[in-house]
């Protein structure tokens, strides 16, 4: 068994365009409340650019009482000249507490607003893409079910998408953030010394191009790491759902080896991205202060051999104003090498996200489609063959005309072809040659739901959800269903009397709760015959017109297997229906029995006719315990 097998390295070939702006394409449907947040982000952003300004100008104006014009001054909120008198140094003081106080307030509540706004958009697009996924996911063709495991569907239905609405919620308001951030403080630094600001900002492109060049770096080993993550995921699903089998077969030393050899890759993936990201942190640190040093040399030069204030030399609150902003300038630039890290991530995972709904189904309901108001049950079988994938074909060259309302068991070998023959029947996969026909009509003619809807499958380890007893037998009809699921008792009647039909009411009633009994998941509260009991009960509610028991009596004991003969004998007599069986006595009274081998038909006729003609099926059913040798004993 190959931990390669179900994964989705391939899903991203079917994205369409760039994966980034297709995310963007799920926030656009919230612009307004967007547009209101970003607006809301950059006030936010300028106005924690003030306080430092205010600190400059109560240096030089406000302390030191110099005539020095600032940034303040030049747009009119301080007085011009020089500033003479200690009640006059007191009122400038005065201005700017005002000044900082509105600066606090405004970013206060354009804080509060743009956080709010971009972070319930963030969470609203991870709503709608989780509902869009998971529908996307439900309506692909069985084919891709097979060849994906669970795990990795929920890799992207859980960590991918949280992973998205992680960036939109933090790295968006990042990129704003280094966007009015670095504006405004260039054009802060630029009025108060073009010369220092040119140094100051020298860096910016560097971080610019070394962020690109990181993300080359990067990119392909997060793809590697959400790869590896999912098979990691898988390997446990496959684990935890299957611990009573590890368990029987004391497989515990073989399933933490693998684990562990999962565990390991995924570490060393980690590792290594962890080393290339460090390494681009510490050069953009060592940057920032290589900038710093030389801000406080040529800045303090200038200021000790020349005059503060003229011929662009910097008053002493100027300098100060620079090393303040210096800081808040390179904070959010060390953010970009995160960001972009963030950036890569969330690339990986919107690669998958939507290379899955890029993903189309490869069954689908013809243009036009027949919707027949009722169909009858003729079902026929002209020259099929099959194959899954590339493999070898399962069925070769298969006819088979059933009419409607005859019983037809089915027996044969395991992988003889049995189930595969009555799946093409629901279009869960399609033939590769030949035709299959219901009421004379190519099934890939029908709406694929209309179609579906007259047929009912139960299988031979059915799937029961989490849920109670009565959810789990309505969900077999629809308008059953929803009544149950909103309390209206109106459906309660025909879902008991499904369960009569299937001989498991007795059961249910004596169960702690009745019919609303928690079943557990997949049904585990449950034995296997209570099981199969309850998902034919499901498939009797549907009311189909063909009906398929794939071994749906193998778990029951032979006392409930003959209650449950007498009652589907009653419940087919008017629908067509197809009975696979090992235990041959399921279909001892069927109307034709069909023997399988290897994807062919090798024997038809009554079940008194085979075991006359003494072929394969009368040594399968000679060699059952129990079974009677032939027609003479009945």
């Amino acid at each position: 068994m190959s931990d390669d097998h179900g994964g989705f390295e391939h899903v991203r070939d079917n994205v369409d365009g760039h994966p980034m702006v297709s995310l963007l394409a799920y926030a656009r449907t919230y612009w307004v409340r967007l547009t209101l947040g970003v607006g809301a982000a950059f006030l936010t952003r300028f106005a924690r650019l003030i306080p430092p300004i205010v600190v400059a100008a109560a240096i030089d104006r406000a302390v030191r009482a110099s005539g020095d014009a600032g940034l303040l001054t030049d747009v009119g909120l301080l007085p011009a000249g020089q500033i003479t008198g200690q009640a006059a140094r007191l009122a400038i003081l005065e201005r700017l507490v005002a000044i900082a106080v509105l600066a606090y307030l405004v970013r206060s509540v354009t804080r509060f607003a743009s956080r709010y706004l971009l972070q319930s958009t963030a969470q609203k697009v991870q709503r709608d893409l989780r509902n869009d996924t998971y529908d996307h996911l439900q309506h692909l063709s069985m084919d891709f079910f097979v060849d994906h495991q669970t795990g990795g569907m929920m890799s992207i239905l859980n960590s991918d998408i949280n992973r998205l609405e992680q960036f939109l919620n933090t790295e968006f308001r990042q990129l704003i953030r280094v966007v009015a951030t670095v504006g405004g403080i260039a054009v802060i630094l630029w009025t108060y010394s073009p010369k220092l600001a040119a140094i100051a900002l020298a860096p910016v492109p560097l971080i610019g191009l070394a962020s690109g060049r990181f993300l080359t770096w990067i990119e392909p080993r997060y793809k590697s790491i959400r790869e590896t993550v999912a098979r990691l995921n898988t390997r446990l699903e496959n684990n935890l759902g299957g611990a009573a089998v590890i368990k029987a077969f004391d497989r515990y030393d073989f399933e933490r080896e693998r684990v562990a050899r999962q565990s390991e890759a995924y570490h060393d993936e980690k590792i290594h991205a962890l080393r290339i990201r460090r390494g681009f942190f510490a050069t953009l640190r060592l940057l920032t202060g290589v900038v710093f040093v030389l801000v406080l040399y040529v800045g303090g030069t200038d200021i000790i051999v020349g005059t503060p204030g003229e011929n662009g030399v910097l008053t002493l609150g100027g300098f100060a104003l620079f090393f303040l902003l210096l800081r808040r300038l390179y904070s959010p630039m060390r953010r970009v090498g995160k960001s972009a890290n963030k950036y890569q991530l969330a690339k990986s995972s919107a690669e998958r996200v939507f290379g899955l709904l890029g993903r189309e189904p490869t069954i689908t309901s013809p243009t036009p489609a027949r919707r027949p108001e009722t169909i009858e049950g003729d079902v026929r079988f002209e020259n099929v063959t099959f194959a899954y994938g590339d493999r070898d074909p399962v069925l070769h060259d298969v006819s088979l005309d059933v009419p409607a309302g005859t019983t037809v068991g089915l027996a044969g070998a395991t992988g003889a072809g049995k189930s595969t023959l009555l799946k093409l029947v629901a279009r869960f996969h399609d033939v590769d040659e030949g035709a299959v026909r219901v009421d004379g009509v190519d099934v890939r003619e029908y709406d694929l739901q209309a179609l579906r809807d007259e047929i009912a499958i139960v299988e031979q380890n059915p799937y029961l959800f989490s849920g109670t007893v009565a959810e789990n037998v309505a969900y077999g009809d629809r308008a059953a269903l929803e009544a149950e699921w909103n309390g209206d008792a109106t459906a309660r009647e025909r879902v008991r009397s499904a369960a009569e039909a299937a001989e498991a009411d007795a059961f249910v009633r004596e169960l702690p709760d009745g019919y609303d009994t928690q079943v557990g998941e997949r049904g585990v509260k449950l034995s296997g015959g209570q099981r199969q009991r309850l998902a034919i009960a499901r498939a009797l509610l549907n009311d189909p017109a063909i009906i398929v028991f794939d071994e749906a009596t193998s778990d029951v004991d032979t006392e409930t297997e003959e209650l449950i003969q007498e009652s589907l004998d009653r419940l087919v007599e008017d629908r067509t229906a197809f009975v696979i069986a090992h235990r041959l006595s399921t279909i001892r009274d069927a109307d034709e029995v069909v023997v399988m081998d290897r994807g062919r038909i090798v024997e038809r006729g009554t079940h008194d006719e085979l075991v006359e003609a003494g072929g394969a099926y009368a040594d399968l059913w000679s060699g059952q315990a129990g079974a009677a040798p032939g027609p003479a004993d009945d």
